[in-house]
């Protein structure tokens, strides 16, 4: 969960209770599903005698208002709802209508806060008599679907630290609100029950399960913090054990300015480079290195401590660890030598790479060929400039360094794997390929945002 530290979220609508019981959760659900119901009635009624073009015109009008209407009331509950949209989102284009994906993309974490007394309740009945070691800001300085964050002090030492509370019942309606979102979308009729969807809620099933356990995150926090302890240009939030539980998590408060702010814009751009080459390298020793990734690719999940001194490093603080998944040696061994293949520009190599995984084995000579050149655009960040004159030449500075900002690469990659799929027969991607994709897009985003130029020599070779 992001925390801009240097806008409080004191200018946000406040409510006094969340929907977290099985009881009013169902009860929204099911209002929304007899609106859908009458909506569709209706909508099949006035069509039987329109010509078939301008019926199925009409039908997609209708099927992007009934994806914003569903959007607009899963929007109402927060919780992992909210999350399970988002999810669905970033991860579900393959088997959800674009429709659908589009109106999902809409929600939002940044909603309403849960008042002050709420959480202050929440709190005393986590922490007990240790509440009143802390002094509590009443203003959020982040929110999402599942929690918000506010900023303390330990009274006895000064210590500033920052509260992830997790809004009560939400980890316990999970189950429940997978569920009624199944429910939702197939009353819809929008979206077709297939075994690839039963998967994917399997899977967000999982990683929502994961995510409110704070006791896993704040042991993942810790792996991170002591990994990273020794290396300047990197901050990861100490965890403070006295004041964290299941559902509670407190962790040192460390300010710094979003991604987008103006202060990094105005930064000399040598100090850019480093920071985009710094944020980069964190995703190559996630999956390179480390073997677990944080999934989410939002970068809102990254401050930038800014130096005040030129002769000081700028600093990239890395937040929330609650989405962090694992990868088995299989996997990584693939992703090694695809990486390899880009970095050579080696279309043989590419394809050679692509064995040991179904998704792989099944594919025909002639998709295969196409995937790994899809795979040879994706990774040309990645490739050594002497081995890929297919970057193109305003790409690349004097310094042979590669200009994100300039390449459109997501534009490129989307309209090669589009037709990769309208052209060939194409299976599902693995679930894992498609969560390092979508961090591979994120941090795409993030590179182009801040404008780097990165050198892909001193960023793949330690990896090889």
């Amino acid at each position: 969960m992001a925390q801009n530290t240097s806008k409080p979220s004191n200018n946000k609508q406040s409510i006094d209770n969340l929907k977290t019981s099985g009881f009013e959760r169902r009860l929204s659900i099911a209002k929304t599903s007899l609106n859908i119901g009458r909506r569709w009635a209706g909508n099949s009624m006035s069509g039987i005698f329109l010509d078939k073009d301008t019926r199925s015109k009409r039908n997609q009008e209708f099927m992007e208002a009934q994806a914003n209407y569903v959007v607009e009331e899963l929007g109402k509950l927060k919780g992992s709802v909210v999350k399970i949209g988002q999810m669905l989102a970033l991860y579900g284009e393959h088997v959800l209508p674009p429709e659908i994906t589009r109106a999902l993309q809409a929600l939002n974490d940044d909603t309403a806060t849960l008042s002050w007394p709420k959480i202050e309740q929440t709190l005393r009945r986590t922490l007990r008599e240790k509440l009143d070691e802390l002094e509590v800001d009443p203003v959020p300085i982040g929110t999402a679907s599942l929690a918000q964050v506010h900023r303390a002090t330990v009274i006895a030492t000064g210590e500033e630290v920052v509260l992830k509370i997790q809004y009560p019942g939400v980890a316990e309606a999970i189950d429940s609100d997978l569920a009624l979102f199944k429910r939702l979308l197939k009353v819809s009729n929008m979206v077709p029950q297939t075994r690839a969807l039963d998967t994917w809620f399997e899977e967000i099933r999982d990683l929502l399960h994961h995510e409110v356990d704070y006791d896993a995150e704040a042991n993942t926090t810790e792996r991170f913090y002591e990994r990273l302890i020794d290396d300047p240009r990197y901050i990861v939030p100490k965890v403070n054990r006295q004041y964290s539980s299941k559902r509670l998590l407190c962790m040192t408060y460390e300010p710094g300015v979003s991604v987008t702010s103006e202060a990094l814009q105005l930064l000399p751009h040598e100090r850019q480079n480093a920071i985009g080459q710094a944020a980069i390298e964190i995703m190559m020793r996630e999956i390179f290195v480390w073997g677990e990734m944080q999934t989410d690719p939002n970068f809102g999940n990254y401050l930038v401590r800014i130096s005040d001194n030129e002769n000081e490093i700028d600093k990239l603080v890395l937040l929330d660890f609650g989405a962090i998944r694992q990868f088995d040696d299989g996997l990584l061994t693939i992703a090694h030598n695809l990486l390899r293949a880009g970095y050579h520009h080696d279309h043989q190599a590419m394809m050679k790479s692509m064995t040991g995984y179904e998704f792989f084995d099944t594919m025909s000579d002639k998709v295969r060929s196409d995937i790994a050149s899809l795979f040879l655009l994706a990774t040309e960040p990645f490739s050594h400039p002497d081995s890929n004159p297919d970057i193109p030449a305003d790409c690349l500075d004097s310094q042979n360094r590669y200009i994100w900002a300039n390449s459109k690469l997501h534009s490129r990659i989307s309209a090669s794997a589009t037709k990769a799929v309208q052209s060939f027969e194409f299976n599902l991607p693995p679930k894992e390929f498609m969560f390092i994709s979508r961090k591979f897009i994120g941090a795409y985003t993030f590179l182009t945002v801040v404008n780097a130029h990165t050198d892909s020599e001193k960023l793949v070779k330690p990896f090889l």
